[in-house]
């Protein structure tokens, strides 16, 4: 199964072994490859909205895939217990519609990954599906092909837009709508057949798009393939939500004032950190930086028993010294005063 991105000029294919590769077809390297482990895969599509490729297995899961991603970023039980046999998807990428072996038809809502309704193909499992552009869904089961409305995708109908059998031809192995036209191809066991659906074609086509206009010569179509390679996106910008690259994040008030607490706890942990870190000691000049100097600077500000009783016998010592310097001086100053003024000295 192979599936083109215009886009981003990426190749995605996959086959027996299961392993989803990814090539650049305008330089031919190798972008990404992942293995499903999930066996074969037979069937194979993509999603125009976002670029994502669905793929169908055996055992009825539907897995949704990115180049960017090495893991699926979706899987769906389509089918329990029957193998996807048919696959399309809107050109919204709103819904997806699934064919198993046990000719079921599911509608799935992809806003919501939920099966909306489903509808039931008699005469055959459905082997084909295609969504026309204007929204009209083809089913091919058996020899029988049944055309159902734009509105059997959003809600389920009773009876089908049209019908058409192939009758003598085989079971048929591939339908498909022509673009910008009223008209459905049916290939079968006896070759190929085309009918007239009214409404199916998109009217009015953009020429800008690339490698869209049917009525562009060579000099445009040169153009048009070096306009699109100037515009080439990158592998990595395939996610779920297209509108996610080059938006602002909104959050309500409540987020807001969470991450605001957060911001804040983390700066007071820091905060606590850098105070409880030791201020480094400053590098004092050569011989201070000894390791007995160091202690003893250290050692100054311990205080005990003995350095108390130190302290006391220093402040006494220096009183008395005080004391006794005092008494002195008074005599002295007795001895040389004058024999009349010694009466005033006691």
């Amino acid at each position: 199964q192979m599936q083109f991105l215009p886009h981003h000029w990426l190749l995605s294919t996959i086959g027996r072994t299961g392993h989803l590769k990814y090539h650049d077809t305008s330089t031919g390297t190798l972008i990404s490859t992942h293995r499903t482990k999930l066996g074969a895969c037979n069937v194979m599509a993509q999603n125009k909205n976002n670029a994502v490729i669905h793929c169908g297995h055996l055992n009825g899961l539907v897995t949704l895939w990115s180049p960017a991603s090495s893991e699926y970023l979706v899987k769906m039980l389509c089918h329990k217990g029957a193998p996807v046999q048919s696959m399309a998807i809107d050109k919204t990428g709103r819904y997806m519609v699934t064919g198993g072996a046990d000719s079921k038809v599911r509608i799935w809502d992809l806003r919501m990954y939920k099966e909306t309704h489903s509808y039931y193909t008699a005469g055959g499992s459905p082997t084909s599906i295609d969504i026309s552009q204007k929204g009209i869904l083809g089913i091919a089961h058996g020899t029988r092909t049944t055309f159902w409305s734009p509105a059997a995708l959003r809600s389920k109908v009773k009876d089908p837009y049209m019908s058409h059998t192939v009758n003598g031809k085989g079971p048929i192995e591939t339908l498909r709508f022509r673009p910008f036209e009223d008209v459905c191809g049916i290939g079968h066991a006896k070759g190929f057949s085309s009918i007239v659906i009214p409404g199916s074609g998109e009217a009015n086509l953009d020429s800008m798009e690339y490698n869209l206009n049917p009525y562009q010569d060579t000099k445009q179509r040169r153009e048009a393939e070096v306009r699109s390679l100037l515009d080439k996106l990158s592998p990595d910008m395939i996610a779920l939500d297209p509108d996610v690259i080059g938006t602002v994040e909104e959050s309500d008030n409540h987020s807001k004032l969470e991450r605001q607490q957060e911001m804040e706890k983390v700066a007071n942990e820091r905060k606590l950190k850098e105070s409880e870190v030791k201020p480094k000691e400053k590098k004092r000049m050569r011989g201070r930086n000894k390791i007995q100097k160091k202690l003893n600077r250290k050692k100054k500000n311990v205080i005990d028993e003995n350095v108390i009783k130190l302290r006391e016998a220093n402040e006494k010592q220096k009183i008395e010294s005080e004391q006794a310097k005092r008494g002195d001086e008074e005599i002295d100053a007795k001895m040389k005063a004058p024999a009349a003024l010694k009466r005033f000295f006691k």
